[in-house]
């Protein structure tokens, strides 16, 4: 099939060439994000894959469909990006990869993790400049520390065993809870509320849904340990960034650590050096000592990238040979 693959970087070109060794697709690599400014170069391309920042609303698919597009594919897990119900509508499958490296997530979260609590930038940054001063770099042990776990799926689980194997104590919040992985994993749910106050590092594993968007707001910070560590490696809109800064320049928050931004789609994956940067909050938030910021690179692993491209591919062949995939999406039936 003929693909128009959006928003393509050289790692994307590398991944998804190995995975069509075989040559069954004909991947067109197009640097543009796909939005309505987009949207014509995927004329005549029965399938178009795109990421987390592509704009794939109602406006989006009506003029793919016009342009003979059946078949969006996602390389990601993340959906809120896509207009699921204006989808089904027009008969267009929209597919995903559900799951690629787990590991790769959850390990660049306990990556954050240390380095906010070792102070490790800093350190480093003292060290080239010849400052061998231990003042303000005091961590903490995470071996009988509390870690509250938003999101229980593969990536969260993952992340519930290596911070088991630190020696803390895992309280989870799931609103879809598996009693049984807790009861062998060593895990204890609990309410969200419960988790927010008796946890010393929070981190978040859970998709953007109108639930969890700005699920971490000012009445959320406010139920935490004053000194709590927040780690988001899920999707920028569930943290209500001013709510954020404002406990961060009260220390209410202790620090922060996001891979993901609610407005990240204006600045990541792009070199932007040279210019400056006109996003005033995220500018606020570079500011601070105990922020750690990466530009959604968690998943960027050489076996996800592995993973995420065979999956695509196999997807979008799914979908060719017999119209249905067991990876594809449907918007939620209405009720009565």
């Amino acid at each position: 099939m003929r693909i128009a693959l959006f928003a393509a970087k050289p790692y994307d070109r590398q991944f998804f060439d190995q995975a069509n060794q075989d040559g069954e697709h004909e991947i067109l690599y197009i640097e543009a994000r796909l939005s309505p400014q987009t949207v014509q170069l995927a004329e005549g391309f029965p399938a178009v894959c795109v990421f987390v920042n592509d704009v794939v609303d109602a406006e989006v698919l009506r003029r793919l469909q016009a342009g003979g597009t059946s078949v969006v594919a996602l390389r990601s897990a993340g959906f809120n990006n896509v207009d699921i119900q204006t989808a089904d509508a027009l008969g267009i499958h929209v597919v995903r990869v559900p799951a690629y490296s787990p590991h790769s997530v959850a390990e660049h979260a306990v990556a954050m993790i240390l380095a906010l609590n070792r102070q490790i930038p800093r350190a480093y940054n003292r060290v080239h400049d010849c400052n061998f001063s231990l003042e303000g770099l005091l961590g903490f042990d995470l071996n009988g520390k509390t870690f509250g776990l938003v999101g229980t799926g593969e990536i969260g689980r993952v992340l519930a065993k290596i911070m088991s194997g630190f020696g803390c104590q895992v309280l989870a919040f799931d609103p879809f809870p598996d009693p049984q992985w807790a009861d062998t994993a060593g895990v204890q749910y609990v309410e969200f509320d419960a988790l927010l106050e008796q946890s010393d590092v929070i981190s978040l594993h859970c998709p953007l849904t109108p639930e969890t968007h700005h699920m971490i707001d000012s009445k959320a910070l406010g139920k935490m340990k004053t000194g709590v560590m927040l780690i988001n490696t899920s999707r920028g809109a569930i943290i209500e960034t001013q709510a954020v800064i404002d406990a961060l320049k009260s220390s209410k928050l202790g620090s922060l650590g996001i891979d993901v931004y609610e407005e990240e789609d204006k600045l990541f994956f792009e070199n932007l050096s040279g210019q400056v940067i006109q996003d005033d909050v995220f500018m606020r938030l570079l500011t601070f000592p105990n922020v750690l910021i990466t530009g959604h690179q968690a998943f960027f692993t050489k076996e996800a990238l592995q993973q995420i491209a065979s999956t695509t591919l196999q997807n979008i062949s799914d979908i060719a040979q017999s119209g249905s995939c067991k990876n594809q999406l449907h918007a939620p039936k209405s009720q009565g």
